[in-house]
């Protein structure tokens, strides 16, 4: 599997749904589901170390899973979010890691700052690993002033202009935006799925190209553990799916084996 496996299945006959995994055992039991391509969550990465969300904190911890990921037969998409620096020259040289540890897609946020710095990253990470997909996000749904579609054209664009292969806008829902957006764009939109929002079925109806899940399945899972134990105090029978122990471990004596570590063309 590789670059250009991953970079057509935002031009397939459905959009490409990306769940999003935050360890070994969360990334296999998905790719077991049939999903061809996994994202990673920066914050599930985070929280289970007991770390932030989007300060820069987690470059190694994410490397490190990436090079536990990289090599399994699915293809793997890294949330890197701003990509762990102002400089350019650093968030290739992520880049760089990521792609060796097999890697074919990097996530990077602007958290609204600067435009020009956020694609002078981009263009950085494609001089130095052309094959490696970037998803370019801009955050002016969930920082800034959502009602300004200007600005995220504005953005859009010049990460575009800057070699993006495609472009997220976690927060937007409304329908009719999305489809406006769409119209300015030359590459895949990646809309980020709400429970509250539009269906999987709904977004491809509008076009869009890649749905991903981003943090929800690990709060989902938390959320799942305090159902259990709420469930378990109260003298009522836990209600759920729960992998069985022999099932779980498994994926550990897979990993260690290598069975699950091939990779092919």
């Amino acid at each position: 599997m590789t670059a250009t496996s991953f970079a057509a299945l935002h031009h397939a006959d459905a959009p490409l749904l990306l769940p999003n995994a935050w360890d070994h055992a969360s990334a296999a039991l998905l790719a077991a589901q049939g999903f061809a391509a996994i994202g990673t969550t920066s914050l599930g990465v985070a929280a289970a170390a007991g770390l932030p969300d989007g300060a820069a904190v987690t470059r190694d911890l994410t490397v490190r899973l990436a090079r536990q990921l990289g090599g399994a037969p699915y293809l793997l998409s890294v949330d890197a979010e701003d990509g762990y620096g102002q400089d350019p020259a650093e968030v290739a040289e992520l880049a760089r890691e990521l792609a060796a540890a097999g890697a074919v897609g990097i996530n990077v946020e602007d958290g609204l700052g600067p435009a020009d710095l956020h694609a002078a990253k981009i263009a950085a990470v494609k001089a130095a690993v052309p094959d490696l997909f970037v998803n370019a996000r801009t955050d002016t749904h969930w920082l800034g002033d959502a009602a300004d579609e200007r600005e995220t054209v504005r953005r859009l664009d010049a990460y575009q202009q800057a070699g993006a292969d495609g472009v997220f806008v976690p927060g937007l829902t409304d329908p009719a935006r999305i489809t406006a957006l769409l119209k300015t764009l030359d590459v895949p939109l990646n809309i980020l799925y709400s429970p509250a929002g539009p269906s999987v079925a709904a977004l491809a109806d509008l076009g869009v190209r890649r749905i991903s899940l981003g943090s929800y399945l690990y709060r989902r899972a938390l959320g799942a553990a305090l159902d259990a134990m709420a469930d378990i105090r109260s003298g009522r029978s836990s209600r759920g799916t729960a992998p069985t122990y022999d099932e779980v471990q498994a994926l550990g004596t897979r990993a260690s084996t290598g069975k699950d570590r091939r990779r092919t063309s």
